[in-house]
Order: structure tokens, then sequence, then C-alpha cells
């Protein structure tokens, strides 16, 4: 529920505070959420009467002002106003665990874990055709795999997150691939597979959206470092490539020390 810009700036520390309606509080501290940016920790939660909200909260929350962030909580009145600290908490450790190609043993473990994955499920096994279909399809959407799989898509999506959690897939711009680990994983259990070579380089920013995605892709820009060979001026020539994914992408970039091509 958090939007990708409010993300960047929890991490970047601009923001530490979420407001919500809630019937009850639904998170705890100490609570640790997966997000596009890395974890983020709960640091405090507390029920708060509207009337009691200030121009500090609204900065703290990213808002625009007070009467924004009212306005805002004031659209859904029938829950209770909670005020949540949240801070940046590093890196997501899947990011580490997908490079890292699993030993004979603990391929002995992934496969065990994925059968249990598989008998707990009303579907029956579906955890290596799901490997399998993104194997063969990578950077296609979520819905097209669904389809041909006969499957719907939110409990496609919601499959595929068990993996990822396992490190064995990667959420793309759009779509999935393997992860180095998945493809282990995989391979041990059809045989080695001729692959593409992976792309090397920082994948696009997923808070780009899919039209800026699409329009990078169908140009040959697949990564943050070919964004960098490009201007400004050119990217936003791009259809769908519009204010809002440009700066994304400028944040992005500045992140790994880059920038746009001078123009």
């Amino acid at each position: 529920m958090i939007r990708p810009v409010e993300l960047e700036a929890i991490r970047d520390g601009q923001i530490d505070l979420a407001f919500r309606r809630w019937d009850r509080a639904r998170v705890k501290v100490g609570t640790r959420l997966r997000t596009a940016v890395g974890l983020l920790e709960v640091t405090s939660v507390e029920q708060v009467p509207l009337s009691a909200l200030r121009a500090e909260d609204a900065r703290r929350c990213g808002a625009g002002s007070l009467a924004a962030l009212k306005t805002n909580l004031s659209a859904r009145p029938d829950g209770k106003v909670f005020r949540v600290g949240l801070k940046y908490a590093g890196a997501d450790p899947r990011d580490s665990l997908r490079e890292t190609i699993p030993t004979a043993e603990e391929t002995v473990e992934i496969l065990a874990g994925l059968d249990r994955l598989d008998a707990a499920s009303s579907i029956g096994a579906w955890t290596r055709t799901t490997l399998r279909i993104i194997d063969a399809n990578p950077e296609v959407r979520a819905p097209e795999l669904a389809a041909q799989l006969g499957r719907p898509t939110a409990e496609f999506k919601t499959d595929v997150r068990k993996l990822k959690g396992r490190g064995l897939t990667e959420s793309l711009a759009i779509g999935y691939r393997l992860s180095p680990r998945g493809e282990a994983v995989l391979d041990h259990e059809d045989g080695p597979r001729d692959r593409p070579p992976r792309r090397t380089g920082t994948p696009l920013p997923r808070s780009i959206g899919a039209p800026a995605t699409r329009a990078l892709r169908e140009a040959d820009v697949h990564t943050l470092e070919a964004v960098s060979a490009w201007t400004r001026r050119d990217l936003a020539a791009l259809h769908g490539v519009g204010p809002i994914a440009l700066d994304r992408l400028a944040t992005a970039l500045a992140a790994l020390g880059l920038d746009y091509a001078p123009e």
C-alpha cells in the first residue's frame, strides 16, 4: 500500500511515518516489510484521533499539507486512524540469496521444501510447472503466464511470491525470471538447459511502470547502465516514458552513482 515514491523517500530518510485507516492495528512494532526498495521496519504503531494530527505529521509522511492528509484519511471514515513509524532496514536478504548457487545438499533441501508446497496445495503439484514456465518465458506478464496454466492471475502471483521467498525467482519491471539459484535447482531436476545469456547490469526499477518499461525494452534499453547512455530529453521522446518515470529512473541512477548522458 506504500507508493513507489514514498518507498524511495523512506529509504532516503525523508519520510518516517505512514497513516492508515484500520479496524485494528495490522502491524506490530518490529515487523519487517519486504518492498521494492528493500526491508522496512515498523518502529511504532499508535491509534490517534484525526483531530490530533499536525503539520509535522503531514511533512513526515510525505503529504502535501495537513489538510491533504486529513482529506485522504477522511475518504475512509469507517476505520480508526493509526500512526505508523517506519524506517529503512536494509536490502532484502533474498537479493543475495538469489545469486547464491546451492550446494548439492542445499538443493536436496530446496526440493524437499518445494515438495511440501505441492503437497499442501489444493491444485496439486505446481512448483516445478511454475519454475518451468517462468524459465521459458522471462519478462512475460503474470496474466499471460497464468492464462497458459489455466490459473487465476492472483493465485498464480501468490505462488510465485512463495518461490521468490526461497530465492528462486526474480520480479522484474514486467514479468519474472529465474534467479541463478532457481536455474540451478531446475537444472538439477530437468538437466541443463540452453538459455540466452543473462543481461549484465542493474534491471530497470519496477516503479517506473509498465508503459515506460515497454518503451525502453522496444528501444533495447534493459538496464540502468543502458539508461545512462541516453539523455533525459531523448528518453522523454519515447512514447510511454513520462516525467514520473524519468524522475524515478534518475533516482535509481543516482543510487548507482550514475546519471543521464549530458544534453
